[in-house]
């Protein structure tokens, strides 16, 4: 077995790709994963670190380039990692997010089950109802971006095809606004400066900026305002949230309403949802609804179930299937979300929800123990999936169908071989393009008991 070491130049086809978008080649059997490269291109690679379980290489030259690479359309895509798949056919970018949903059905699962299909996103630019820049100096001057990969060093950007419009309005004038008054960016180093981070919603009745701060207070802020509001039509609110933390966390709890509301409506479904900075809510709109049209399908709502909505959020999936059953229990742990959610029932006039607010492992045991029985359960857990009492919580409750939102395949995998040791199956599974050029890729799956 040849001996493979940093620097090392080797010819090879690329078989696959990983969940992280790197393409996968073999060399003696071991896996290279090669940034940048895509399933069938022919390339030399410069092997860049090499590891007892990993090997990691670039691409030094094309030989044969696959024929769905396209010319990316940003200049900086290979700079802030924002992008995975910026470099290839919308057609394959899809056909790579549903074999990995099912490679992961196959190898996590050992399931024998792929998506019927995946979704594809009416919009791939632009979808992002929602951003998060950092902020900071570059040449003496204020700028906005994204990290670099695996660093914090920003990349400056002025206009990312992801985000919406507003978005690049807002960064180009707090940008000016720091330069003109001599406003400086929070630097971790020092833990001295003032402005950590841009944050905004964008949705259709209305937008929020939300400068992140290390004061308490922003100087000149009556002319921030004045600018934002100059160059962001259809503005309704800007807060400033107060973070002295000296970790990486995006927002703290102190919030400061500096002009407008305190919070945004948003539209999805046909229903008006209550934003604060904090709410959850799907970052690509229009692809949301094809999301939880699915999730309702799924569910085989005919008004009479009691449905159980875990990992409720804001409400949005229960509220949105609350008009086909005969009522929707929601649970999530964020009390300011319960509140949100209950505010979202009442200016819906949707009067067969109630939410509370616990932990999923808490609310599902709560329900097990009482002897309630619930016809359907949703869940749409964070990245991790579930944890396994709640799994088990859920079983002990022996709904007809489990309807799973999941955004990564492989904890949905794991998931599901989990719930087949509890008699469950999964019938359905459908692959959703959420985030187009990102590597990341929604699923919803329907569970029935055997």
């Amino acid at each position: 077995m040849t001996e493979l070491g940093k620097n090392q130049i080797y010819e090879v086809v690329i078989e696959g790709c990983t969940a992280e978008g790197y393409g996968v080649a073999r060399i003696d059997g071991r896996a290279v994963f090669v940034a940048g490269a895509l399933p069938g291109e022919r390339c030399v690679i410069k092997l860049l670190k090499v590891s007892k379980t990993a090997v990691w290489a670039k691409v030094e030259e094309l030989t044969e380039p696959s024929p769905h690479r396209v010319e990316p359309d940003c200049p900086v895509c290979s700079k802030c990692g924002g992008c995975d798949f910026r470099h290839v056919s919308y057609e394959e970018e899809l056909r790579i997010k549903k074999q990995r949903v099912d490679d992961a059905m196959r190898r996590i699962g050992g399931l024998d089950i792929t998506a019927e299909e995946i979704l594809p996103s009416p919009l791939t630019e632009r979808y992002r109802n929602k951003a998060i820049l950092n902020v900071g100096q570059a040449d003496g001057k204020a700028v906005t971006g994204f990290y670099r990969p695996r660093s914090h060093d920003i990349v400056p950007i002025d206009s990312c095809l992801l985000q919406s419009e507003m978005t690049d309005a807002a960064s180009a004038v707090l940008c000016r606004w720091m330069d003109e008054f001599s406003v400086p960016a929070y630097d971790e180093l020092t833990a001295r400066g003032v402005v950590r981070r841009l944050f905004v919603r964008d949705v259709k009745h209305g937008s929020c900026v939300c400068i992140v701060a290390a004061a308490d207070k922003l100087p000149h802020v009556s002319e921030l305002i004045d600018m934002l509001r100059e160059a962001c039509p259809g503005l309704v609110s800007v807060v400033l949230n107060v973070n002295h933390s000296k970790g990486n966390g995006i927002l703290s709890d102190q919030f400061v309403t500096l002009w407008g509301d305190e919070s945004i409506d948003a539209e999805l479904c046909s229903l008006r949802f209550k934003l604060s900075p904090r709410s959850f809510f799907q970052i690509n709109t229009p692809q949301a609804e094809r999301l939880y049209a699915k999730a309702i399908e799924y569910a085989g709502l005919t008004g009479t179930e009691h449905v159980l909505d875990l990992y409720c959020g804001t409400g949005t999936i229960g509220l949105c299937a609350a008009g086909k059953c005969a009522h929707v229990t929601g649970a999530e742990i964020v009390d300011a979300a319960i509140e949100d959610a209950k505010e979202n029932a009442r200016r819906n006039g949707i009067e067969n929800a109630d939410f509370i607010c616990a932990d999923a492992s808490d609310a599902a045991r709560h329900f097990a123990e009482a002897g309630l029985t619930p016809d359907v359960i949703i869940v749409d857990p964070p990245r991790k999936g579930l944890a396994p009492d709640v799994i088990n919580s859920i079983a002990q409750m022996t709904p007809a169908r489990v309807v799973y939102v999941s955004c990564d395949p492989a904890t949905l995998a794991r998931d599901l071989k989990l719930f087949s040791e509890k008699g469950y199956t999964a019938a359905h599974l459908t692959a959703v393009d959420m985030f187009p050029r990102t590597r990341h890729c929604e699923s919803v799956a329907v569970l029935s008991r055997v």
